[in-house]
């Protein structure tokens, strides 16, 4: 009997450590980048695959572009305008309720799915890949969703009993009406460090923005550039870019970030029945492995590889797109006025044929952008086509802020 002692005791340790479950996975969903947009395959009533762009800063799905060999059926019941960031352009959308998402292995039931009348943001064309709309904060209601940029998957995970890996810091999440809000500190130009409160929105493919238009405003840097933040749903954003000494979550703190300031007009409507300071993007989410807990008002957060990564910001001023999927073809769209291209003689138009030299027949979209937000001593050379002519243009890199 004393012999079969420790193998009891072993066998009750056994059942003992199969007793608790600190994460029970529901799915694990890979994901594709696409600059720093997390890009998941999704299906709607059995539909054809669809690529939509995680953004917690939408509550519902938003359809905005199917190509010609997408299929989705949708029941719609409404035409709604909706609102969001910009010059207050008004936007319809066809609205249907009680739809299935299929997300790898998971499926969604009852969820609300938006199609814009017009396609207001050119996804596929901004980042070189086939996107067909936002996947919005409504997926994380029922479980707890781990974002994984270091293995690029996203897991869901049921919330009973779950207990967050090992080294995640932590912090309390408010929700209003679906979205998702967390206090941060920032260091202004001054050693006052301040407590703001930032709408979390994976689909906002910038550092942070901060609003302009109360008294406890985040003070626009003197050192700072005029140019044009990107495009809300209801129009385009512009305003200034400057460095901040310092944002942090929790005790993680980003040295010299660089944020966006959007002039009034474009933050108006929405700010005028928020408390929020601004919104952080997926240029500061994605230095971060986070996991999300609704439910519990939770957020866990872990730096990642990308914690360290230099900032960066358009210094020619120049906005590209990929006018049609996998060609090489590199048109731009912008020149922010005032830029060094805008100086140089570029205009919106222009096919970017050559950089420094180079042929673009092998680069993605992305890798062009990546050319304008590398601050260098010698200018960039750039040479387009207009109008049927090759044009050169000097560039000067110098970085401004």
């Amino acid at each position: 009997m004393k012999k079969l002692l420790p193998l009891f005791f072993i066998f009750i340790s056994i059942l003992q450590a199969g007793a608790v479950c600190p994460r029970k996975l529901i799915a694990s969903v890979p994901f594709e980048l696409a600059g720093t947009y997390v890009v998941i395959n999704v299906k709607i009533n059995n539909s054809s695959t669809l690529k939509l762009i995680l953004d917690t800063g939408v509550r519902n799905t938003i359809i905005t572009e199917l190509q010609s060999d997408d299929e989705v059926s949708l029941n719609f019941t409404e035409i709604k305008d909706i609102q969001g960031l910009g010059t207050n352009q008004i936007l319809n959308a066809y609205i249907a309720h009680n739809n299935i998402l299929n997300i790898g292995k998971l499926k969604l039931y009852n969820k609300t799915v938006h199609v814009l009348k017009e396609d207001v943001f050119n996804l596929s064309r901004q980042t070189g890949t086939k996107v067909n709309g936002l996947l919005g904060a409504d997926i994380f209601q029922n479980h707890i969703v781990q974002i994984d940029y270091s293995r690029r998957r996203i897991f869901f995970y049921d919330p009973d009993g779950f207990i967050p890996p090992d080294k995640y810091g932590y912090m309390p999440m408010t929700i209003e009406k679906q979205k998702m809000y967390i206090h941060l500190s920032i260091l202004e130009k001054d050693t006052a460090r301040r407590s703001i409160k930032m709408l979390m929105d994976t689909g906002a493919e910038l550092t942070a923005w901060f609003q302009t238009l109360t008294n406890k405003a985040i003070s626009i840097p003197e050192k700072s550039i005029k140019g044009r933040i990107g495009q809300g749903l209801s129009g385009e954003i512009t305003g200034y870019f400057a460095r901040v000494p310092q944002i942090c979550i929790s005790n993680f703190c980003v040295k010299n970030p660089i944020v966006a300031f959007p002039d009034s007009a474009a933050i108006a409507e929405i700010i005028k029945n928020s408390d929020r300071d601004g919104t952080i993007g997926c240029r500061l989410l994605s230095r971060f492995n986070l996991i999300i807990d609704v439910m519990n008002r939770k957020f866990y957060f872990k730096p990642n590889s990308h914690f360290n990564d230099e900032f960066t910001y358009n210094i020619a001023g120049i906005e590209v797109v990929q006018p049609m999927l996998f060609l090489p073809q590199f048109e731009i769209i912008n020149v922010w006025k005032g830029s060094p291209a805008d100086v140089a003689g570029i205009k919106a138009g222009d096919m970017i044929t050559e950089i420094n030299g180079e042929k673009l027949f092998s680069y993605t979209v992305n890798e062009v952008k990546s050319f304008f937000e590398r601050s260098t001593k010698r200018p960039m050379t750039i040479t387009v086509q207009r109008n049927n002519e090759n044009l050169t243009f000097q560039v000067d890199m110098k970085a401004r802020i």
